[in-house]
């Protein structure tokens, strides 16, 4: 029997206000450094990022009475709080209905290669205790009258490991964790945008910022230092290194930032690509019951003539619209799938249209239009797994919108907040950027190779190839609790009082920011950007080839050179700090295809991120016509699964080394009355696996 949900209730779950930031504190010291005024700030712990992961951070730093402050660029404005998808999901660590199995569950985290078997099982163990304390803290996950965590099946889940409090459940994440920062007492610095990191005798001092509410006649910039012995990065991805991206505009994340500093970078070759709506208007993912309702996909050329392309490519009007519907747990792109007919021939066929400049669209009023020859659509003509999900759901509704708003009356909710209805208008749409899965390489406790530095969230290299859909957001409030456990327990994060520590390496990393800005430069923000997403979208996306990858590594080298020759000229003062982001963004863009350079040259075959065309390769889709010739791509070596590639940033390059999967010792198991003094004397933070 189906339930009507009131209007209220889907207001509440789509409209998720955030808190409001209390008054922010002002500098109580000041530094005369290059001519200029700086605000200095202290604390223990300095968390670069406002996001879910950073905010669990700082809450459980503040609860272990660590002092900590938060620097965000723009307080809720990061992808936790913007972006997912018509169900977003949490990891959960049930197994179908058998009880948890957390080694099964790792294994799962870790199937897709490139992974360490110990993040896998920390991430396994901890999401348990990270869901229960979001619970706990209020966030309205799903149930039963039984008290059972309603689940479902998402992106490379077999079991249904998936839960979801509707689209905007990361927003709500930040939510009850800002709340919670908040009552602690967190400092939040709002308009901080976090550019250098300042290192000493092998330990982190803190950060070069520029900040808003400090510019002024003497420092228009707003430059300033925020001096703590430990940083943990929660920044996010590079959301804007692609211009075809699902990523809310202005996220730069820290891998820039962190070659600056020296940290090893680790598995960039892998993101993750699929179906979703443009940045320049409303960008979020089309997974789950957008696509299982099963709409009419279709392209628009230039003289606005309409081409049922997704014709072309499937044999049989039930095999287009089965791979329509398995779009909403396949969503991301994966090369394999576009083999015998997959789900990722949608992703080729949609990336292709826009390739000759036509726009693609989905039509909730229509049903997915037939193949010629073939008998119409219709949902009695159903693949079995199809039809038994649909009629399961109670959603064998005559057309597309129907089932929609059947399965999730969110997800119409959701884009008419953007003033975009999709009840009465088709919807654009393309494939897109969406994650990154590589970031900066850490341990289990979330620790960098620099003393004092820890990584968590996106902006930390542990998801692999691929992962189970909401295994991301699972990962970063696993991570930053055990970092904060850490930073805690090691004593690292003691605030220092006294005169400002090591001028020498603070004037150093001032006078490096300010290089970057030079006036009468030929290169602006604008043309950075310009350059580095035309460059990434067209070479580095889901379709690559060797030659291409080299000519556009060649290009990002030469872009770098010249922004170290040149420097970049910015219009106003306000526009630095964006300047800085974007000569680090030009400098990721170069570890990005350095790393996929590699890969390629050594043989590297296609998996989660992307094809490798080669025309030589034994991956052939096939269409309608016959064997896709141009699509012809490497198959993954099973070899590749079990080492990474690290990066790290070497005089104006990068070198490149692999090492193997960290394991995880299985026939190890933990024992009571011989483990519990490594607990109780902190012992177990002794175990750095790096």
């Amino acid at each position: 029997m189906s339930t009507q949900v009131p209007q209220d209730i889907l207001d509440g779950l789509t409209d998720v206000p955030m808190p409001r930031l209390p008054s922010d504190r002002a500098a109580a010291e000041q530094v005369q450094l290059e001519g200029l005024p700086l605000p200095v700030y202290r604390t223990g712990c300095l968390i670069v990022g406002s996001g879910a992961a950073g905010l669990r951070a700082a809450v459980e730093l503040a609860r272990r009475g660590v002092q900590t402050a938060i620097a965000s660029q723009s307080a809720w404005g990061g992808t936790s709080a913007c972006s997912g998808s018509d169900k977003q999901t949490i990891h959960t660590a049930q197994v179908a209905h058998s009880g948890d199995d957390l080694h099964a569950l790792a294994a799962a985290i870790g199937a897709g290669g490139a992974m360490d078997a110990d993040t896998a099982y920390v991430e396994a163990v901890g999401s348990v205790r990270a869901m229960a304390s979001l619970q706990y803290l209020g966030l309205p996950l799903p149930q039963d009258h039984l008290g059972g965590t309603l689940r479902y099946q998402t992106d490379h889940d077999t079991v249904g490991r998936a839960t979801s409090c509707g689209p905007r459940t990361s927003r709500l994440m930040v939510r009850v964790l800002a709340d919670e920062a908040l009552r602690l007492g967190v400092p939040m610095m709002n308009q901080t945008t976090v550019l250098r990191l300042i290192r000493a005798n092998g330990a982190v001092q803190g950060a070069v910022v520029m900040r808003a509410r400090d510019r002024c006649m003497a420092n228009p910039t707003g430059l300033g230092l925020i001096l703590a012995p430990v940083i943990v990065l929660a920044a996010g991805g590079p959301g804007e290194l692609y211009r075809d991206s699902v990523y809310p505009n202005g996220c730069f994340g820290v891998l820039g930032l962190a070659a600056e500093a020296g940290l090893d970078l680790v598995n960039l070759t892998e993101s993750q690509f699929g179906i979703g709506t443009r940045r320049e208007g409303f960008p979020w993912n089309l997974s789950g019951t957008y696509v299982q309702a099963m709409p009419h996909i279709y392209a628009v050329d230039a003289a606005g003539r309409e081409h049922n392309f997704l014709a072309d490519y499937y044999p049989s009007t039930q095999q287009l619209a089965a791979n329509i519907f398995r779009k909403g747990y396949q969503w991301p792109f994966h090369a394999t799938r576009m083999l015998d007919f997959g789900s990722s021939l949608v992703d080729l066929a949609i990336a292709r249209e826009t390739a000759q400049g036509r726009r693609v669209f989905m039509d909730f009023n229509r049903n997915p239009v037939g193949v010629s020859g073939d008998l119409p659509f219709s949902v009695d003509r159903l693949d079995p797994d199809v039809r038994a999900y649909l009629a399961q759901a109670g959603a064998l509704q005559a057309l597309p919108i129907d089932r929609l708003r059947h399965m999730n009356p969110l997800s119409i909710e959701l884009y008419r907040r953007y003033k975009i209805d999709i009840a009465t208008a088709p919807l654009e749409f393309a494939v897109n950027n969406q994650h990154m899965n590589g970031g900066i390489a850490v341990d289990i406790w979330g620790q960098t190779v620099q003393p004092g530095v820890y990584a968590v969230g996106e902006a930390a290299g542990t998801h692999g190839v691929t992962r189970p859909g909401g295994a991301a957001l699972n990962a970063g409030q696993v991570m930053g609790t055990r970092a904060a456990e850490h930073i805690a327990a090691t004593g690292q994060a003691r605030m220092g009082t006294g005169d400002l520590a090591n001028a020498p390496a603070v004037l150093q990393a001032v006078q490096a920011v300010q290089a970057v800005l030079r006036p009468g430069s030929a290169l602006t923000p604008a043309k950075l950007r310009a350059a580095v997403q035309k460059r990434m979208s067209e070479a580095a996306g889901i379709l690559v080839d060797a030659a291409t990858v080299q000519q556009a590594l060649a290009a990002s080298r030469a872009l770098n050179a010249a922004i170290r020759a040149q420097g970049i000229a910015v219009a106003r003062p306000s526009e630095a700090a964006r300047a800085i982001q974007w000569q680090q963004m030009a400098l990721a863009s170069e570890a990005v295809l350095t790393a996929l350079d590699h890969y390629i040259a050594a043989g590297g075959g296609s998996r989660g991120a992307r094809a490798v065309l080669d025309p030589l390769g034994d991956g052939l889709p096939m269409v309608t016509s016959g064997p896709l010739d141009e699509a012809r791509f490497r198959l993954e070596r099973p070899s590749d699964r079990a080492c990474q590639i690290v990066l790290r940033q070497n005089g104006d390059g990068f070198s490149v080394t692999e090492r193997p999967n960290r394991a995880l010792d299985a026939a190890s198991r933990p024992f009571f009355e011989r483990d519990w003094p490594a607990w109780l004397t902190g012992a177990i933070y002794q175990h750095n696996h790096g």
